[in-house]
């Protein structure tokens, strides 16, 4: 039986193997990878804070909420996260930034640029607002204007120039803040209705409306002037809301008691004229009698008022005064002055 011959090089045997396996071993290995390729692209995952507008070949299929989801490999369908859940929002005439982990406050020379405006009566301000809003419409959003944002901000600031135009640089600034707020909102949500862009505007909010840097001196003194006028009026009426109820109250009592003492008068004086008017009739009838009635009365009327009366006859001093007649002490009379008792003589 005749012998193998024997190969020195184990190398040249795998090769002449791979050699020969060579076509299957890359149709495998292309096969593995467009399977996973394929498996990586249909599945994808939709934020909790979104929906996602999903596309095949261009055109929209449907809107995918909040989850995980399959669609088509290999870029078939493509998938693309809207925010619908988070309340977006652009800052003109100033810019929040972060620096070292704290919001900061920024305004440049380009952010003052779009927050100068002209008022009605030929004021400047700076105006410093917010628009906040949500997207509604996912899909008119990605599809109906090409730059949502830079659509957003021309509108606004178009917006807010016209309402601060049209309003007095005063009353922007103080009194009707939030009328122009109110009304900016409403024009602007009016005019992406009418781009049906998808967008709802919650608020418009004036952060800051100030005069600019070079005026604000003479604006603060203008300020201090107003409120020391609007404080001096508030005095002013305090004091007429307490001055003038409390006059009428003392005219309203001067009235009442005037008015009180004419029909005390007015009764006394009937009752008096009533009183002689019957006096008169029985004088009539019994003329003696009623004079001597009359008499009695005054005399039993004057007679009280007098105090104490002493009878004396004519003649020789009457040893009536050094009586005790008034009923003190002999230390108490002694202490009393000499004054001679009241002595009328009645003959």
């Amino acid at each position: 039986m005749p012998r193998r011959p024997h190969n020195p090089n184990p190398l040249d045997d795998f090769l002449s193997g791979f050699d020969k396996n060579t076509p299957l071993l890359i149709a495998a290995g292309v096969l593995i990878a467009i399977l996973v390729w394929g498996a990586l692209t249909s599945v994808y995952t939709v934020q909790a804070e979104g929906q996602a507008v999903v596309k095949r070949f261009g055109r929209v299929i449907g809107i995918r909420e909040p989850g995980l989801h399959f669609k088509l490999p290999f870029g078939i369908d493509r998938q693309y996260f809207v925010p619908t859940a988070r309340v977006l929002k652009h800052e003109f005439g100033f810019r929040t930034a972060v620096v070292d982990e704290r919001t900061t406050y920024v305004k440049e020379a380009q952010h003052r640029e779009e927050s100068l405006m002209l008022t009605g009566d030929l004021k400047v301000i700076d105006v410093e607002w917010v628009v906040q809003y949500r997207v509604i419409e996912p899909n008119l959003y990605l599809h109906r204007v090409k730059d949502v944002d830079k659509t957003i901000r021309d509108l606004s600031e178009a917006v807010m120039r016209r309402i601060v135009g049209n309003a007095l640089g005063s009353d922007v600034l103080t009194e009707k803040r939030v009328q122009v707020s109110t009304q900016a909102r409403d024009e602007l949500q009016e005019i992406l209705d009418s781009f049906e862009m998808g967008l709802r505007i919650g608020t418009i909010e004036l952060q800051d409306v100030t005069p600019p840097e070079t005026v604000k001196p003479a604006f603060n003194e203008v300020n201090q002037a107003e409120q020391e006028k609007e404080q001096t009026i508030n005095e002013a009426e305090k004091r007429r809301n307490q001055s003038v109820p409390r006059a009428l109250g003392e005219a309203r009592g001067i009235l009442e008691s005037a008015e009180g003492y004419a029909a005390e008068r007015v009764n006394r004086a009937e009752g008096e004229a009533a009183r002689f008017t019957a006096i008169l009739e029985e004088y009539r009838n019994s003329p003696e009698v009623t004079r001597r009635r009359l008499y009695l009365e005054m005399i039993e009327e004057v007679l009280p008022q007098l105090g104490r009366v002493f009878i004396l006859d004519e003649g020789p001093m009457s040893p009536i005064p050094l009586l005790n007649l008034d009923g003190l002490s002999p230390r108490e009379a002694s202490d009393r002055p000499n004054t001679p008792p009241t002595a009328r003589g009645i003959r």
